[in-house]
């Protein structure tokens, strides 16, 4: 008897850490690793107080009902950074900041008619003034389910109806006829325009493959970018949208899932920032819009490395297992993988780029960030990496969350300093590791 409570009692212990947390039970792996619940929950403030409200934040209000978040060393602001402080907000419970960014985001950047209408232009410049016309799909993507669980949490009946435009968006990415600009940069990122005459159909989600693409556009649509495929988002549509298309969602969803075991690599667990919709590497042209047959054969090319979204991919794999656990036995073994990859390369050394098969980039491939082109240790995947703990079993993703634990958001020697982009990711960390990331129930 005594034998089978102890076998018993190690069974327990060993489903509650294999289990993914479901709603109204996230874990916060920090005081499972000994930090106390107070000195945790006091750096959770700090961190999101240096994003939104500290000497280095990157959010910003505008008179009484508007504000945005900059991408501080590009002088703009995003898509991709408006619709992450949405989700922030949301989880955080700051209704104030979310509707600014809301309202800004539209004012500003969704066409609001034309063979655009719904899409967000994925670049402004902080008075508002477009950089660019395009979308890039993260965006949508973010801003979708950031207003789904704005319904949820505030309802719809306080000055915005957060499912309405969520279920708007929803209805304009559908495959629609459109003529594309025939003027480089007319698509959806600058110099990246297809250069096709005639209509062409404008999509988020590939009709064939039901993958997300990279941009919305002629060019884009031709492949995907792994770090823009967060599975249990479209399961959240699927619940919460109402908007017909439950099925298809969940298959999305399904199919998402499925093409993360393929762009990974089976290694190193690194994968590329873009890729095809099967996985493969992508041979991106020398000259858009020129015929295949007429360029020379494609240099190497630095999309096909894990770089700066590439980052987000580890964090996005935890996200889906938490929210959703659908993916559990491979997410687990993935989280592992890229854990041991990093480890020995150096917990405390380790470097920002590299080829998928864990090589050094060299030259060119190496991707510049606020005009310097040079490999860093970055806060930004220290605490990706770190979030990925929530995967792992093996006794090394402790010193992944104590990195990130100690690790100062501060400029480097050479003056190079990301607030924005390391400082979010950062805070998506901290907001994973202390049980704050969380799907949010409809009241």
């Amino acid at each position: 008897m005594k034998k089978m409570k102890v076998l018993l009692l190690m069974l327990l212990a060993v489903c509650s850490v294999s289990i993914p947390a479901r709603a109204g039970n996230y874990r916060n792996v920090f005081v499972e690793m000994g930090y106390q619940p107070a000195e945790v929950d006091a750096k959770v403030k700090e961190v999101f107080n240096d994003v939104f409200r500290g000497p280095n934040k990157v959010y910003f209000e505008v008179g009484d009902t508007l504000g945005y978040v900059s991408d501080i060393k590009n002088h703009d602001a995003r898509t991709e950074g408006m619709s992450y402080g949405m989700m922030i907000a949301v989880q955080m419970n700051e209704k104030d900041i979310f509707d600014r960014l809301w309202r800004w985001s539209k004012k500003y950047m969704q066409h609001q008619n034309g063979q655009r209408e719904g899409y967000f232009a994925w670049s402004c410049k902080v008075d508002g003034t477009r950089n660019a016309e395009g979308a890039a799909s993260d965006g949508e993507l973010y801003y979708i389910t950031a207003l789904l669980f704005a319904s949820n949490r505030w309802g719809n009946n306080t000055g915005i109806n957060y499912k309405a435009e969520a279920q708007h968006i929803l209805n304009c990415i559908q495959p629609r006829e459109y003529t594309p600009a025939t003027r480089r940069g007319g698509g959806g990122f600058p110099g990246l325009d297809s250069q096709q005459q005639g209509p062409q159909k404008m999509y988020l989600i590939d009709p064939e493959t039901r993958l997300i693409t990279f941009t919305p556009d002629g060019f884009g649509q031709r492949f995907t970018d792994p770090s823009y495929h967060i599975p249990v988002f479209y399961e959240v549509w699927a619940k919460y949208a109402d908007d017909g298309r439950s099925d298809y969602w969940l298959d999305c969803a399904r199919r998402s899932r499925a093409f993360l075991h393929k762009a990974t690599n089976e290694k190193t667990g690194l994968n590329p920032d873009m890729c095809n919709y099967d996985g493969s590497e992508l041979q991106m042209p020398r000259f858009p819009g020129k015929p295949q047959q007429q360029q020379a054969a494609p240099r190497r090319n630095g999309s096909s490395n894990f770089r700066y979204d590439s980052w987000r991919v580890p964090m996005n794999i935890t996200l889906d297992y938490e929210w959703s656990g659908a993916d559990a036995v491979w997410q687990r073994q993935y989280g592992e993988r890229i854990q041991n990859f990093f480890y020995s390369q150096g917990i405390d050394k380790f470097v920002d780029q590299y080829r998928v098969d864990g090589s050094l980039p060299e030259g060119d491939e190496i991707l510049q960030a606020g005009g310097f082109r040079k490999l860093r240790h970055s806060i930004g995947l220290v605490s990706t990496l770190a979030a990925a703990s929530i995967l792992c079993q093996h006794e090394k993703k402790k010193e992944f969350v104590d990195a990130l634990w100690k690790a100062r958001h501060e400029p480097f020697e050479d003056g190079y300093f990301d607030a924005y982009y390391d400082g979010l990711l950062r805070l998506f960390a901290f907001m994973h590791l202390s049980g704050n990331y969380r799907i949010i129930e409809k009241k």
